[in-house]
């Protein structure tokens, strides 16, 4: 199902690059597309550095 939503997507964004105005638009989709995933890996980043640290401070 989720691969289903994902070409669909896939589709959808070089629609709108095919009928973009000018290069800006293009410039504007991929990171609109791209955005969401690095901010997500971002915060899993931060997830894993604070929970190292935590766990570094911690003594047995």
């Amino acid at each position: 199902m989720l691969l289903v939503t994902l070409l669909q997507d896939a589709a959808a964004i070089e629609k709108k690059i095919q009928e973009a105005p000018d290069s800006g638009y293009e410039i504007g989709v991929a990171i609109g597309t791209y955005l969401p995933f690095v901010i997500l890996v971002l915060i899993a980043y931060l997830f894993y550095y604070s929970s190292k640290k935590r766990k570094g401070m911690q003594k047995d």
